[in-house]
């Protein structure tokens, strides 16, 4: 039997209630599995270690992170510190650290769910957006100058290096031509930012020829938007840099219906350092501790986790279980019209997954 080691980071705000639900939906699915076992350790990074440590995690924290197969990971956020120290002192250090290059977010709608475009359906929009996760306009490459004074100036540069462009397009275009639409569109900014999004557009040009079986198109990033409302069925797998991709997912989430049901995977597609899988959603203390949370979300991400371990049929049991939940419909938090806790949802999908209709 195999044995997987799980990293739990759950991290802030509805971090601990979402990724709590998410091991327990991954246990109960592998506790009748005989093909593999999972093993959970829990690590308590995030604000709190902040305020008792000065660090958002222990410096040699991603190190002892490499030795996992996958991390679930739950949000990075307080109210209390700056959000680019929690973000870059956590989440980020984790995805540039292990070279989690490939931002997968998978956009459809689930059964049962009404988005808010009118006449949609889930025929019609059914996507993944491929962000580019290590460089870019997130790069980290800047800094501030004449600190406090009238002439102070702060800069931040968009790297963008060979490597890292034509790696997540070409991944982009091997998942493009996974789907059964076989359609790939690249988003840049490239009539404005004539460098670093020319460079995106011409490495985009001459690879593919590579894929002839993948039909393309290239779209401004402000022009994407209008097109992702107004012409949803049109789109299939988009890429796109760091930050472009960054608002495209959180529209396209609004669009299937919630923040709280979109998941994300930051793969290491070589596999030789593990991936993480996480909610987009964010900390949320607005509902923190009040037992509301759509862990929706968590259990999408966590199907992909399990997908990535190369688990495919239990991947596609939690899917279909989720998917079961959501088109039965009686049972759905807040954000998606409903009024069920994260406790209740939680029950529920277990249910689905126990009664064997899944």
């Amino acid at each position: 039997m195999k044995n997987y080691r799980i990293a739990a980071v759950p991290g802030d705000g509805i971090g601990p209630e979402v990724i709590a639900a998410g091991v327990e939906v991954l246990e109960a699915i592998a506790s009748d599995n005989p093909d593999f076992e999972l093993s959970f350790k829990h690590f308590p990074w995030g604000g709190d270690y902040y305020r008792k440590h000065g660090v958002m995690m222990p410096e040699d924290g991603v190190d002892t992170l490499r030795d996992y197969d996958a991390i679930l990971f739950g949000s990075a956020g307080d109210p209390d510190i700056p959000d680019h120290i929690t973000l870059w002192g956590l989440r980020l250090k984790i995805c540039q650290t292990l070279d989690q290059y490939a931002n997968v977010r998978p956009a459809r709608l689930l059964p049962g769910i009404k988005g808010p475009l009118a006449g949609v359906t889930a025929e019609d929009l059914d996507w993944v957006i491929v962000r580019e996760n290590s460089e870019g306009e997130y790069a980290g490459a800047g800094g501030r100058v004449h600190v406090g004074l009238p002439e102070e100036v702060g800069l931040d540069v968009s790297i963008f290096t060979r490597t890292g462009v034509e790696r997540i397009q070409r991944f982009a275009f091997e998942l493009a031509r996974s789907r059964p639409r076989k359609k790939l569109t690249l988003v840049t900014k490239s009539n404005a930012q004539r460098h670093g999004m020319v460079f995106w557009d011409s490495v985009f040009d001459r690879i593919r020829s590579d894929y002839p079986d993948v039909e393309t198109d290239k779209m401004l990033v402000d022009a994407m938007t209008t097109r992702m409302v107004l012409d949803p069925r049109s789109l299939d797998t988009v890429v796109a840099t760091n930050l472009h991709a960054d608002v495209l997912s959180d529209l396209a989430a609004a669009l299937t219906g919630s923040l709280g049901i979109a998941p994300t995977g930051n793969l290491r597609p070589e596999r030789d350092m593990p991936s993480m899988f996480e909610p987009i959603h964010g900390s949320a203390f607005d509902i923190t501790g009040k037992g509301v949370a759509n862990p929706i979300g968590t259990f999408w991400s966590s199907a992909m986790l399990l997908e990535h371990l190369g688990q495919t049929d239990a991947a596609s049991r939690l899917m279909s279980a989720i998917e079961r939940v959501t088109a039965d419909g009686s049972v759905l938090p807040r954000d998606l019209g409903g009024s069920a806790s994260t406790r209740q949802v939680t029950d529920a999908v277990l249910d689905a997954l126990s009664k064997g209709n899944v």
